[in-house]
């Protein structure tokens, strides 16, 4: 075997490893950024990027569809398959040359082959051994099944989802969460019957119930089919086809079965346990500052026990270089973390939910207003209900910020910064807020909580 060193060792290059390289590269230190596959990860090219690429392409669809509403003359003829995988491959491989180059900028050596941890802080890559004065586990996660459902032929995951070189007629999606319905909303806009089973009582079961049953109601609208709290049984499938069986009998026949029902830590085999990191159910457990137990070994992203984003990856990336380097960066919890979903309508969140506050402090504590967003001009004119909901202790801080509509990811921010500075709604609504802009939605939430509603009643 050939050793070699450098001050920090990183497993993975996906959002939460690049981050921790580039950081730590910055701030002076010798880097060496494992990576079985492209420096990137699943979110640039597998996940993240290539979705919302393809969401962007349906988007597209839907407003030739619409155009004569607004006055202009279009026809829909038809989604090109390979036209839109051309266009979302050139977006990936765009983004990923920018990330080579910053990565060769800072002058971090890049490994390329599976790594296997292994004591004393060191990685083994095929013959060769990597030592750091601290190792960063950043190994991200892969697409779960259920027990007993092979993934293959007509049963997809989102990854083999996305190299389809076909618009199928019908889908079945098993999962109604993010994955879900953002490729519901795709699929739905490229002209496919759709239908989404969810074993829980709502789509989108994690956000505020306010946000699920908006976002039902908007998939009704669209055609979007969906059988909620009855869980699945099976699936068949023969060369054509695929039948999808619930626990009640209910069955449903498609083109494809789309497995969306979340993902898991990879740690599987990396040596991880023997080297003595502590792991639960596959995750690595960390402190609240990413520390694991093992000294000098640090975790970060989809690895980590909580939100599996990679704007999570790369901030937790990012804190882990700068403790490294002697650094005291915020711990941000997870309650500040934002999260959207890129459907149509779109869902957004910071905090949480008004279920959630209220079990915390207890009803008569809490506070919510929900602003509906067919007051708001711009919403308006881009053709796009929703709401705007902001949940606040009674007399004191917003506790969350929940969004529902076209764009309304772009909004989010504001909502993190009121909830993350615990701002009252009184400090927020002496604040201007463009017009006409989607944002006046959310200045309408914090004005009626203020006791001065504008256009509310």
């Amino acid at each position: 075997m050939t050793a070699h060193s450098a001050d920090v060792v990183i497993l993975g290059g996906g959002s939460g490893g690049y981050a921790a390289a580039l950081r730590s590269a910055e701030l002076g230190k010798s880097v060496v950024l494992i990576e079985k596959d492209k420096v990137g990860g699943t979110c640039l090219h597998r996940g993240c990027i290539p979705t919302k690429a393809l969401l962007h392409s349906a988007e597209i669809a839907e407003n030739v569809r619409d155009a004569a509403k607004y006055g202009v003359g279009a026809s829909f003829d038809g989604i090109d398959p390979a036209g839109v995988r051309a266009y979302r491959e050139g977006i990936v491989a765009k983004k990923y040359k920018g990330l080579e180059g910053l990565i060769k900028a800072r002058g971090i050596t890049v490994v390329h082959g599976e790594g296997t941890l292994l004591a004393d802080r060191t990685v083994a890559v095929g013959e060769d051994v990597y030592a750091g004065a601290d190792v960063v586990l950043a190994t991200g996660s892969y697409s779960r099944s259920l027990p007993g459902l092979e993934i293959g032929g007509r049963i997809l995951t989102s990854e083999q989802a996305l190299a389809l070189e076909e618009v199928p007629q019908r889908v079945v999606i098993l999962g109604g969460g993010v994955i879900g319905v953002e490729f519901a909303s795709v699929w739905r806009s490229f002209g496919a019957e759709v239908t989404i089973v969810e074993a829980l009582d709502h789509l989108a079961p994690n956000e505020d119930i306010a946000l699920s049953k908006g976002l039902e109601r908007a998939f009704r609208r669209r055609g979007i089919a969906y059988s909620l709290g009855v869980r699945f049984a099976s699936a068949t499938q023969t060369a054509d086809a695929v039948t999808v069986t619930l626990e009640n009998g209910t069955s449903y026949e498609a083109d494809y079965l789309l497995v969306a029902v979340g993902r898991g830590p990879a740690t599987a085999g990396l040596g991880f346990e023997e080297a003595g990191v502590q792991m639960e159910r596959g995750f690595v457990l960390t402190d609240p500052e990413l520390r694991t137990n093992v000294a000098h070994v640090w975790a970060v992203g989809d690895i980590v026990p909580g939100l599996q984003l990679a704007h999570r990856g790369f901030l937790q990336g990012i804190a882990a270089a700068e403790r490294i380097a002697g650094l005291a960066p915020a711990v941000i919890p997870d309650a500040q973390v934002p999260r959207v979903t890129y459907c149509s309508p779109e869902v957004a969140s910071v905090g949480v939910t008004e279920a959630a506050a209220v079990a915390e402090h207890g009803a008569d504590s809490v506070v919510s207003y929900e602003y509906n967003l067919a007051g708001n001009g711009k919403s308006e004119i881009i053709g796009t209900g929703g709401l705007v909901k902001v949940v606040r202790l009674k007399d004191g801080p917003v506790l969350g910020v929940h969004l529902l509509g076209d764009r309304v990811g772009e909004l989010i921010t504001e909502g993190q910064l009121a909830v993350s500075w615990e701002a009252h709604p009184e400090d927020i609504a002496p604040l201007i807020h463009a017009h006409p802009t989607q944002s006046e939605a959310l200045g309408e939430a914090f004005l009626a909580l203020a006791g001065k509603p504008l256009h509310a009643l």
